[in-house]
């Protein structure tokens, strides 16, 4: 598990580690600047390419001149900017100004007054050391326009720990213009939230983990409701299967899916179902999809609505371990009240997606009424329907969270990081995953591996987090065959033995 603490706590990491190692500040600063230099110098290898080094008077700045002068000791030359317009520079930030006096390959500025922009060409690379993540109030001034000229410039930019000018959490009230857009972060020892956000990808760029060393003791006893689903997390998730086993012991799962025209979406959430392990699967199907899931799904059975087109009374739950319910249901009034009517009817844990999401948002009174254990998969606009508009993903996931507590369900946010958040609060980001999976039918195969593993007893949290674990990776592993562009739903559900094998294959390896 990777935690995601927030920035504001990451002084006392810092100050944990100095304290316990221990270390001298300036020392962990060095630490801190090797990992980035060794970075750098892995991505750049070309010691011709000119680096131009803006650094402000915190600690992210004396970590942008301590870059600077590690870089001059392996042959890389460099313009260096430190800005120290009000004469009040942080401790270590001052020793590593003075660390570059004299030092061969630093072209070194230090900027108190007027600001005389030097050129910068596609060939150059900017180092930006501005402001770190203990920024709580967007930038303005000439540091705003700093920024404003690196943005412009063609220049690749490599940011230390956050782009400058981006908040680690919440940028609701941030200036866009206002932030650094870099290529590359570089982040020390843990992920920020704002990296998950997707409209905080344009400042971000790609980012990359270092690590600087920081006291495990202190991030294992930090407080935060955010962390980062990793493989050797879920390892430990994946129950053995008693060689004596039978299909019964797997569990029995019901899939209230489909209508006319929407034969698909029954028949991928009911393929990926079974390929994730179920022991027996009844799909409930309008009678004009009977004979396409029997004969596109053999070993699923199906029990027939009253309606010829489309799902239209409740079915009977108690006999089954797990219901997932909504891929393909549309939107018929009849279609409506037996949703509502299934919702109030049913005591197993359900899967709820898709078009049962959409009703629920127009009769939200129903939402504390889910059965214990249910599992809701909004996309975003799925959960704007049951929370309101949202200005951004931090607001998104903020009222999700609410969500989660007042209705006491488990949410599964999805998107690039899909976030699995518990009526706790808590939330697992994913890990796994690629654009790719940006297609039709996607969500349909999510909901089968849900069901397939809530039907297998798995208890709902770690049935959430291995769930968006394993479809992430049935991505990732198609992704390595055969790319990204020609992925579908249905190559998904192909690729799931593969995912479940891996995962088996890695829990007897490290057994």
């Amino acid at each position: 598990m990777m935690k995601i603490i927030p920035t504001s706590s990451i002084k006392q990491l810092d100050a944990y580690t100095i304290e316990h190692e221990p270390i001298a500040s300036i020392d962990l600063m060095e630490r801190a600047a090797q990992a980035l230099t060794d970075a750098i110098v892995t991505r750049w290898t070309d010691k011709n390419t000119p680096f131009t080094v803006f650094a402000g008077p915190g600690n992210n700045g004396g970590d942008a001149l301590a870059v600077a002068r590690l870089l001059a000791e392996r042959g890389y030359q460099s313009d260096v900017y430190l800005f120290n317009t009000k004469g009040q520079l942080s401790e270590d930030c001052g020793m590593n100004r003075d660390r570059l006096a004299g030092v061969k390959g630093v072209n070194f500025h230090e900027v108190t007054t007027q600001f005389v922009p030097p050129t910068l060409t596609a060939g150059h690379v900017v180092v930006d050391g501005l402001f770190g993540s203990g920024l709580n109030k967007p930038l303005g001034g000439g540091f705003a326009a700093v920024v404003k000229y690196v943005n412009a410039s063609p220049a690749q930019v490599v940011s230390i720990d956050i782009p400058s000018g981006l908040m680690g959490e919440d940028n609701s009230y941030n200036i866009q213009a206002h932030i650094i857009r870099a290529d590359l972060t570089l982040s020390l020892q843990l992920p920020k939230l704002a990296f998950l956000f997707a409209e905080n990808a344009p400042y971000v760029g790609e980012w990359q983990l270092l690590d600087i060393g920081l006291s495990s003791e202190a991030i294992g006893q930090a407080d935060t409701d955010y962390a980062l689903t990793e493989a050797k997390d879920v390892l430990p998730m994946l129950k053995p299967r008693d060689k004596f086993a039978h299909k019964g012991s797997f569990g029995h799962a019901m899939l209230i899916a489909g209508s006319q025209g929407m034969a698909g979406a029954s028949i991928l959430a009911a393929k990926a179902c079974l390929r994730s392990g179920v022991g027996l699967l009844t799909v409930h199907v309008p009678f004009c999809n009977n004979t396409i899931v029997q004969t596109a799904v053999p070993e699923a059975m199906t029990e027939l609505d009253y309606s010829e087109t489309c799902f239209s009374e409740y079915a009977d739950t108690d006999d089954y371990r797990a219901v997932a319910l909504g891929p393909g249901l549309g939107r018929r009034p009849e279609t409506e009240e037996a949703v509502l009517q299934q919702i109030d009817s049913c005591q197993t844990p359900m899967v709820v997606d898709a078009d049962a999401l959409n009703i629920l948002g127009e009769h939200r009174e129903y939402l504390n009424r889910l059965p214990q254990g249910s599992i809701l998969t909004p996309h975003p606009k799925e959960l704007e329907r049951l929370v309101g508009t949202c200005r951004n993903s931090f607001e998104r996931l903020d009222k999700a969270r609410q969500l989660a507590r007042t209705a006491q369900v488990h949410i599964i946010l999805k998107g690039a990081y899909s976030a699995v958040i518990t009526p706790e609060g808590r939330c697992w980001f994913n890990s796994t995953g690629n654009p790719g999976m940006a297609t039709g039918g996607s969500g349909d195969v999510l909901t089968g591996v849900l069901l397939a593993l809530l039907a297998q007893g798995y208890e709902t949290t770690v049935a959430a987090r291995l769930g968006v674990y394993i479809h992430g990776l049935a991505g990732d592993l198609y992704r390595k065959r055969q790319g990204m562009t020609g992925l579908t739903a249905g190559d998904l559900v192909q690729m799931l033995p593969a995912a479940w094998h891996s995962l088996e294959e890695a829990t007897v390896a490290g057994s």
